[in-house]
């Protein structure tokens, strides 16, 4: 009667420790995020959008073309529709677009301009899709929460030895740690695609990263999912009604837009090289087929696989 006693007393205590990590987890994550006003209050559309940064502060880390000031390098909407497919679309840091109060510019001038609340707006009026959750991370940080799940695997089909990003690379697939991974998305001048093969790297980088965080190992690695954690959240910022539930649906969304039945790629691009006069160089969306575009990541009625891309010649 004793050691059935005792076998049920360490069958609780088990029980107690099994719940008590993850809710622990939950609750010290959730206490280190950091959050800033980022949200317009707009009216809400339908589903979920969340808008996803990549900020450089120019001397905390390398600048690859001599820009001071807090820029906004990477730049994408994802969003989970009330049904269909979710999407994850990559907008080009130098899309023209209308900043609010500030006139026609390249989109992520919105950021050195106004920080993240003038970033949402922007976005909001080039989609027409209300964000309902931002969430910015620090360039810094890809490397710690590369090296944090032990390195990831990813593909580029050409040779690379590019100055400017530091990236070396010999075609083919190899697995890379957080400073290469860096790197390899950050690369643009020694693409013949420019911000839009960046875009693609980009996301491949954030797919794989979200690959190995998935895997079912860490389940019984605790310091290792305190090492992920920590890593991660040292490098976000997220608005202020953002928590750690959130960024959970965020990881199973982003899955999603990657997996099979999810949706990947740009808006349709009339002009790479657009040159309205007083803002350089810019990459124009199709005037006549964005409107639409939005319209069906909204609804959830793209067809799966990869969409927009520059124009066919």
């Amino acid at each position: 009667m004793r050691k059935r006693r005792l076998f049920a007393t360490a069958g609780v205590l088990v029980l107690v420790l099994l719940l008590a990590w993850p809710i622990g987890l939950l609750v010290w994550a959730n206490g280190k995020i950091q959050h800033v006003d980022a949200l317009s209050g707009a009216a809400g559309t339908p589903g979920q959008t969340y808008l996803l940064a990549g900020s450089d502060a120019r001397g905390e880390g390398f600048s690859e073309d001599g820009t001071e000031g807090a820029r906004t390098d990477t730049i994408m909407i994802l969003h989970k529709p009330r049904s269909g497919p979710a999407s994850l679309i990559s907008l080009p840091r130098d899309t023209f677009a209308e900043i609010p109060g500030k006139g026609p510019a390249k989109l992520n001038a919105a950021y050195s301009w106004g920080g993240a609340p003038l970033l949402v707006q922007t976005v909001e009026g080039l989609t027409g899709l209300t964000v309902d959750h931002y969430v910015e991370i620090g360039f810094g940080g890809v490397a710690g929460i590369v090296d944090a799940v032990g390195g990831v695997e990813l593909c580029l089909d050409y040779d690379v030895d590019d100055a400017r990003s530091e990236l070396v690379w010999t075609a083919g697939c190899h697995v890379a740690d957080g400073k290469t991974a860096l790197a390899f998305s950050r690369m643009r001048y020694a693409d013949a695609q420019g911000d839009i093969g960046r875009a693609e790297r980009q996301r491949q980088v954030i797919g794989a990263v979200s690959k190995e965080a998935a895997d079912t190992s860490l389940l019984v690695q605790p310091w290792s999912q305190v090492s992920l954690l920590d890593a991660g959240l040292a490098s976000l910022v997220v608005d202020e009604k953002t928590g750690i539930v959130d960024l959970g649906r965020l990881v199973l969304a982003f899955r999603e837009a990657n997996g099979p039945e999810g949706v990947t790629g740009t808006p349709p691009i009339s002009n790479p090289d657009y040159r309205p006069g007083g803002v350089g160089s810019t990459v124009q969306l199709d005037p006549d087929l964005s409107p639409a575009f939005w319209t069906d990541v909204r609804d959830g009625t793209l067809p799966a696989g990869v969409v927009g891309g520059l124009p066919q010649q």
